[in-house]
């Protein structure tokens, strides 16, 4: 296996993979060839070739891939094969929504608590996940096991907050704030922007009839 030699696209591009086979394996295919999954998804067959011979030789020639099988393989590969923790920091309109987001989605990221620095929120719950002080986020963190923390928190507080996540050893962080942040190298940090994308998606609208 080259695991340690695939890139963050690959990795995306896997999860677009499994997203299909689960398509697939819930219509009752058996078997489908990276040709036909690529012409079904609108994908590449070379590209799904290339990416899985990273991890292995899951296809036959002439029968292609057992849907079941390499389904149950990128589960594996992509670390979906057991729950992940996640702890959200912000319990504002942003917080509480992606913790009701998860809390009904079935998928293996089950949040485990929320975090804030308000008094008036601090004890209260969003569904069963309830909202816990800032400064006891490495306490709540350590004890419920948390492997991502979710930031989502203003701008301003933003970096303060990837620094009290820093202390407790995690390594996954996803932020939502709209601000670049220094993180230290253990950390893999994903920023979702989401003004700049409406921004981008608005420079369309404004130039679409041009």
């Amino acid at each position: 296996m080259k695991s340690d030699k695939v890139s963050e696209q690959t990795t995306k591009r896997l999860s677009i993979y499994l997203r299909c086979l689960n398509e697939l394996a819930a219509a009752g295919q058996v078997s489908v060839s990276s040709e036909a999954c690529a012409k079904r998804f609108g994908l590449n067959s070379a590209q799904i070739r290339k990416d899985l011979a990273n991890f292995g030789e899951f296809g036959h020639r002439g029968v292609g891939y057992n849907v079941s099988a390499l389904r149950e393989h990128l589960i594996r590969i992509l670390g979906l094969d057991r729950q992940h923790s996640v702890g959200i920091i912000g319990a504002g309109r942003l917080g509480t929504a992606l913790a009701d987001y998860y809390r009904v989605l079935d998928s293996n990221f089950a949040v485990a608590a929320l975090f804030d620095n308000d008094k008036d929120k601090i004890g209260k719950k969003v569904g069963d996940i309830e909202i816990f002080d800032i400064k006891n986020f490495a306490a709540v963190a350590k004890r419920d096991n948390i492997e991502v923390a979710v930031i989502a928190v203003p701008a301003g507080e933003a970096q303060a907050t990837i620094e009290i996540i820093d202390k407790t050893g995690i390594s996954a962080v996803m932020n939502f704030a709209p601000v670049r942040l220094r993180a230290s190298a253990h950390i893999k940090l994903k920023s979702v922007d989401m003004t700049t994308t409406l921004e981008s998606l608005s420079y369309f609208l404004a130039n679409d009839s041009q």
